[in-house]
């Protein structure tokens, strides 16, 4: 086998020198995840949320919990964390590199942490950064098309998710995913959850704007985050939960207390007549989720309640980041939405016109019109000033795209943003 084989788009260089790097640096920090039951979540959209989850409910039900994700780490009782325990991650990272990740779970090791929930990417896997560290339990949320400029290939991309199931213990794979069946292959004990399949089944199922409602064998299980996505996300949840050994209350419980996840489907509210929601979707398929969620202009069916007036959508796209994906997106805003403001996201080193471009393709396509209801505005925080600004009673917000991140990045480097915060001073600013 060659090593570009094991990763794809590697040269014969860059891999062992990756190896190589985990390994000193795991043996530096005496391989501390050797010490932790670790659950590792991996997937293209849902993870963070999944882990939240998973995180919440081992907690509450006894369990001392270490989480590391895209949003931020920690565990209970952490020193310099916030009153849940968690320090907010300000790099743009999921997986965090292997230096830092091993820090950490050094830390929740000597802070007495018994299992540590890690949300785990296809570079992750790729670049050996969890090497060492023994995977008790492996997730797998869904998989669709995501990080091509990096694994150049959707099967690449498949096979390093797949990684971490080769060196787990147990499986929990989502059954309605096409891609679940691939997991399967890669280890031998798993169980699976779904909707329309699964051995973990979610039934009748209801959904409003306060969150997901749903039975599960003898368990009612409820979620406080709305979205037909939070029913697959809490239902890998249970299946972990079940496998640790937690009573149907302990899970039910558990699921329940999660209030938000900061940047996945947050509603800010100021007193508006409108709604107003951020999130963190940035691929073709998390976009229409969103849409699917609050029942955007092309969803057949819809079964929470419907936006009664207008949807005014605002995203964009990174830099260096799925190019083949921009027109996509916009084609999916353009169709589900009344009014599309494209605006920037971390441009990085390329032209934000020209990303922007790309989008107004798509939407073009779906029929929008520019300088009517397709507006560009590059500056972000006056493409989302102007979002509110013109958004009517009944109507709804969407800021799509950056979610939790407090960071944009630019050709000259990052620069301090947060789309919650511009929010709030928005809505503040269109009442006083």
């Amino acid at each position: 086998m060659k090593l570009n084989d094991l990763i794809p788009g590697y040269n014969s260089l860059v891999l062992p020198y990756h190896l190589a790097k985990a390994a000193v640096v795991g043996a530096r920090y005496g391989f501390a995840g050797r010490k932790l039951r670790v659950i590792g979540v991996t997937g293209t959209n849902g993870k963070t949320t999944t882990c939240f989850m998973i995180w919440k409910m081992l907690n509450l039900a006894g369990h001392k919990t270490g989480l590391m994700t895209t949003v931020g780490w920690g565990m209970p009782g952490l020193k310099g964390a916030d009153e849940e325990g968690l320090v907010k991650q300000i790099e743009h990272m999921t997986t965090a590199d292997v230096v830092t990740l091993n820090k950490r779970m050094k830390k929740m090791m000597e802070a007495g942490a018994e299992f540590l929930v890690l949300e785990v990417t296809s570079h992750a896997m790729a670049q050996f950064r969890t090497l060492g560290i023994p995977i008790e339990i492996a997730v797998m949320t869904n998989v669709t098309h995501e990080h091509l400029d990096y694994h150049k290939t959707f099967e690449n991309y498949l096979a390093a998710k797949c990684k971490l199931f080769k060196k787990a213990k147990f499986g929990v794979i989502n059954a309605d995913d096409k891609s679940g069946v691939v997991f399967g292959e890669n280890i031998d004990e798993y169980i699976t959850y779904g909707i329309k399949l699964g051995e973990m089944r979610a039934k009748k199922i209801k959904m409003d704007i306060k969150g997901v409602n749903y039975a599960c064998g003898d368990m009612n299980i409820k979620t406080r985050i709305s979205g037909k996505f939070n029913v697959y996300n809490s239902l890998a949840a249970v299946c972990v939960g079940k496998k640790i050994g937690l009573t149907d209350r302990q899970v039910e419980k558990g699921i329940a207390a999660l209030v938000s996840v900061e940047g996945r489907m947050n509603r800010v509210v100021e007193g508006q007549k409108f709604g107003v929601i951020v999130d963190y979707a940035h691929t073709p398929d998390a976009v229409q989720k969103v849409f699917d969620s609050v029942g955007g202009r092309a969803v057949k069916k819809f079964e929470g309640e419907p936006v009664k007036g207008r949807i005014i959508t605002v995203t964009g796209g990174a830099g260096r980041r799925d190019e083949t994906t921009r027109a996509e997106r916009g084609e999916i805003c353009a169709k589900n939405s009344d009014i599309f403001i494209v605006t920037e996201d971390d441009s990085r080193d390329e032209s934000p016109a020209e990303i922007a471009e790309m989008f107004v393709v798509g939407a073009e396509k779906a029929g929008m019109k520019r300088g009517e209801n397709l507006l560009i505005e590059l500056d972000r925080k006056k493409a989302i000033e102007q979002a509110i600004a013109m958004a009517r009673k009944d109507d709804l917000v969407l800021i799509l795209g950056k979610g939790h991140e407090k960071t944009i990045l630019r050709a000259d480097g990052p620069h301090q943003f947060e789309d919650l915060k511009v929010v709030r001073k928005s809505l503040k600013k269109i009442k006083s």
